[in-house]
Order: structure tokens, then sequence, then C-alpha cells
């Protein structure tokens, strides 16, 4: 007996329509979600063994990389199915907590697979914090950011020592200077060994707290040293370069997502006049833009800072044009939706995908390779604001070391050392720096000269 109870088929269709897909794409997921529908009812219960037989089902009619593609509309349906209580949980969340996998995608991928068995057995991870360390690393990550410290990129630090542990269960009874000492062989690269002498200051400061009679290990500095030397520079677009990314996005082929041109456009100008880093521009709420004000409100950001920016006329005005064509489209109109609304999944942009789609546009601009990591970043349009802010105060008489300060507020820093950072040094920065001190410091220095 099948556990589907839907007696008048009207589930997909209240999903479809709740998802609010454009028109043309709903014949193609209605008949896909229908397939479906059609396996779950000649089973007893919507799990693994189902899945399988709706799988193999579909590599009759669709090439495998094409069912791969559509399969983020069946988990979709799966969550509508667990909220509306006509099943007890997601299948593929369930085989996702076992094996311990980040996403659906390799889920999916294993089920798809000659053996599946073997293929889901290969994306077991260890569990977090599962080593003879666990608890203690947990335990000062949870500390830290009590602290008020957001701690990511040290979290995955400690993940992958964790990790590390997890499979070399030899080291359990070493001491921690040893397991670092392993760790530190573990990969011949300069970023590693960098990443080993960080993570060994945390952890011995980390033992101190605990036991202060061990003190704190001091730590070769050179390795880091060595990749800050190798840190890319970043580059700092002119006002040329920004009208040549903005002409490019203006103009971005998307004919299935009319909107996209106006969001890429939009999410340059804001990126570059408002130096917005990409996670902010993806939390952008369109309740956030203040049209009577002309500001707009970054919320929770980097060291959990919100902060209110004003923006000028002209960007205001984009703003605006950018608002009206994403009400045309059928966005919602919700305060709290995503001001960057995306048209297929009528959801917000996630932070990956804003960088993903600037990203192509640098390359069609003429900024980047086809493919690749080499050149600009998108990060590096909040650089270029830094460095041509600077160079507008000097070419308009302002001292900039007055207004820094103000700079680094705007930016969202938490002090002016992190302002300090953005500020590359070009040959215009440095022309007009040289220019200052002939008109201001050598009348000084003349003063000083004299009896």
């Amino acid at each position: 007996m099948s556990a589907w109870h839907d007696p008048d088929c009207t589930v997909v269709d209240a999903f479809l329509e709740k998802s609010q897909f454009r028109p043309g794409s709903r014949p193609t997921y209605r008949w896909f979600l229908r397939s479906f529908e059609d396996v779950a009812r000649r089973h007893p219960a919507v799990d693994r063994q189902m899945l399988d037989v709706w799988l193999k089902e579909m590599e009759k009619r669709w090439r495998m990389p094409t069912l791969l593609n559509q399969v983020c509309i069946v988990d979709r349906f799966l969550e509508h199915l667990v909220e509306i209580g006509l099943i007890a949980e997601n299948p593929v969340a369930v085989l996702r907590r076992q094996y311990n996998a980040k996403q659906n995608k390799p889920i999916w991928r294993a089920l798809a697979s000659p053996n599946p068995d073997e293929a889901l057995a290969a994306l077991r991870r260890p569990a977090p914090y599962g080593s003879v360390l666990g608890d203690f690393m947990r335990e000062h990550v949870a500390l830290m950011r009590s602290r008020g410290y957001q701690y990511e990129t040290q979290a995955h630090w400690l993940l992958r020592f964790d990790r590390f542990l997890q499979a070399n269960p030899e080291l359990a009874g070493a001491s921690l200077e040893t397991m670092l000492a392993r760790w530190a062989t573990a990969k011949p690269t300069r970023n590693h060994a960098a990443e080993c002498q960080k993570l060994g200051r945390i952890l011995t400061k980390a033992r101190y707290r605990l036991d202060p009679r061990i003190p704190p290990k001091r730590f070769n500095a050179r390795p880091e040293r060595e990749v800050a030397r190798e840190h890319r520079r970043p580059h700092i677009f002119s006002p040329a370069d920004v009208r040549r990314l903005l002409d490019v996005a203006r103009s971005y082929p998307s004919p299935d997502a009319p909107l996209r041109p106006m969001v890429l456009y939009t999410m340059v100008v804001l990126a570059y006049c408002a130096g917005l880093r990409r996670s902010e521009l993806a939390g952008l709420d369109l309740g956030d833009v203040d049209l009577q004000s002309d500001t707009i409100t970054i919320r929770e950001t980097k060291f959990y800072k919100t902060r209110i920016l004003p923006l000028t006329g002209s960007v205001m005005a984009e703003l605006r044009a950018y608002i009206d064509a994403r009400r045309r489209a059928g966005a919602p109109q919700d305060p709290r939706s995503g001001l960057f609304w995306h048209e297929h999944f009528n959801d917000r942009y996630t932070p990956v995908t804003v960088s993903t789609m600037i990203t192509n546009v640098m390359r069609r601009a003429g900024f980047k390779p086809p493919t690749g990591r080499a050149g600009p970043r998108v990060h590096d349009l909040r650089h270029s604001m830094v460095v041509n802010r600077i160079l507008q105060w000097y070419r308009s008489g302002v001292n900039p070391q007055d207004k820094l300060r103000f700079l680094s507020t705007y930016m969202g820093h938490r002090d002016i050392n992190s302002t300090l950072v953005y500020i590359t040094v070009t040959q215009d920065l440095l022309h007009e720096a040289s220019e200052r001190f002939r008109t201001v410091g050598v009348r000084c220095l003349t003063m000083e000269a004299r009896p």
C-alpha cells in the first residue's frame, strides 16, 4: 500500500504555483514531478528504494547529465512534501546526514551510479570534531564566537586538522606538538605550512587558557611571510574600466532571465560606488533601500556591524530604475525579500552566485582570461573604490588623512588599520601624493631651514 495520500493529484500543481516558476518552465517541471509522483504511488514509502527505481526509469528517457541538472527541482519538491506533512522526512536529507555530505547533488550522483552503495560510502566524511581533540576544539570555537568573533576561517582550519587526526588514529596518545608536526608534513605547499603555524598558535593559546602551566609556544613566522609575499596584488579599476564593466553588464546575454542584465549592472554599481562585499550584495533586502533618504542599510555583516550608507544621486537613480524593472518582472514586493531576485527559483542570489556572475562580466570585458583564477577578483572593486576615492580627495585639495576615519566607517571596517590594507599604491596615487608634498611639505621644510 502506498503512503502517498494525494487522491486529487493537486500536490504538484500546488508546489509549482507556490514556487512561482516562469510559465515557460512549468510544463517541463510538471512532467518531471509527475513521473516522480507516479513512482511514489507504487511504493509504500518515499525512501531510498523508491528514489533508486525512479532514477532507473528516468535514465531510459534522459541523459544522465541533464537528469542530474533537474534533480534540484525534486529536492525542493521533497522539502515541500515535508512542510505539508505528506512525508515524514526528506530521504535525500537523511542520506546527507548519514554520510555527512555537504550538498544534495553528490548524493543524487551516487544514487545514479552503477554501484550506489560504494559511491555513497566514498562520500562519507568524518563527523565534525570527532577526533581525540574534538571536544577541546569545539569548545574553543564556541568560546571565541561567544566573545563576538565570527571565527569562520579558524574553524575551517580546526576542522581540517580534526579530519587529519581521525584519519590517523595512531596519534591519539601523542602530544599536541607531535600532532602538529605530523600535520605540517601532510602537504608540501607554503600555504599549508603557514596554516600549520597559525593553527599551532590557536591551539597552544587555547591549551594555555585551560592549563596556565604550559606557556604558548613560539612559532616560526617565516612561512607566513613567504605566503604574504606571494599574495596577489589587487587590480585597481580606473573609472574608464568601471564604465567598460557597466556596459558589458547592461548588454549581458540572458534570454531566459530578462532581468539579469539589470541585476548585474546594479551589482557592479554598488560593488564599486558603495564598496560592498559580495555577501553584502547577496544579503540586501528590498526594504534596505530607502528611496526617501537616498541610503541603503547593510545589516549584520563582517564584524557583526550594521551601517547606513548615503549614496549619490546618480547611484540612487540606477537603484530606482532597477527596483522598477524588478517590480515589472514580477518579483515579490515584501520588504524582506532579496533585492537581487532570481527569476528562475524566485529567491535571492547567493554570495557564490554573485561572485560567479560578476566574474563572468569581467571575463567578457577582457579583464580576466576565459578560464582560471588569474586576473581581477570581485573584491578588487572594493579596493578600487578606496584608491579612486583617495585620488579624488587629492585632486580636490582635501587631505586624505583627515577623511580616513570616515572612509573606514563607510567600508564597515573595525578600525582604520583595516582600511589601510586597501590603499594600493598606484602611479596616479604616487603622483598626487608627491604633488601634495611639493605644495605643502616643501614649504614647511623651508620654514624650518631658516635661521
